[in-house]
């Protein structure tokens, strides 16, 4: 994945892309920094957790903007956002989010919200990056109530 963002960042310099370029470069200069602090290896999984982070923090900025009606602003952040979605895995639908909470929970014998720690820990490698973490952690208190 992260060999697929730097060849799509020497493709737009190439092109001359100049918006495509700078998420890019944002992006990766996102994941080397993670790889840095956190002295790891570069896998697929720390690229998908750069880009939800990248990604969350433009959805919130865009918020933010749309209240003060920054137009223009709102029109960037859409662009870099449709960029950012076309290195994330895609988003999985409500009806397989059930699933996996499903599955998870009877693979653990959950009764309680005491459990949901154990459940997170479960099912967050197979969703993360691809659907929000704070509607899941609703649902499965709900479950667990």
């Amino acid at each position: 994945m992260f060999d697929k963002i730097k060849s799509d960042m020497v493709k737009a310099l190439k092109e001359k892309d100049k918006i495509r370029l700078s998420v890019i470069r944002m992006i990766k200069a996102a994941i080397d920094k993670e790889r840095i602090d956190k002295k790891i290896e570069i896998t697929d999984e720390v690229v998908i957790d750069v880009l939800a982070k990248e990604l969350k923090t433009r959805e919130e900025s865009k918020t933010e903007f749309m209240k003060a009606s920054r137009s223009d602003l709102v029109e960037q952040l859409d662009k870099e956002i449709e960029i950012i979605k076309e290195y994330l895995p895609e988003p999985l639908s409500e009806e397989e989010i059930d699933n996996i909470i499903n599955d998870a929970i009877s693979e653990i014998d959950a009764t309680s919200i005491k459990d949901m720690g154990k459940v997170m820990k479960l099912i967050t490698p197979k969703i993360k990056g691809r659907c929000d973490m704070k509607e899941v952690s609703n649902k499965i208190k709900t479950k667990l109530s």
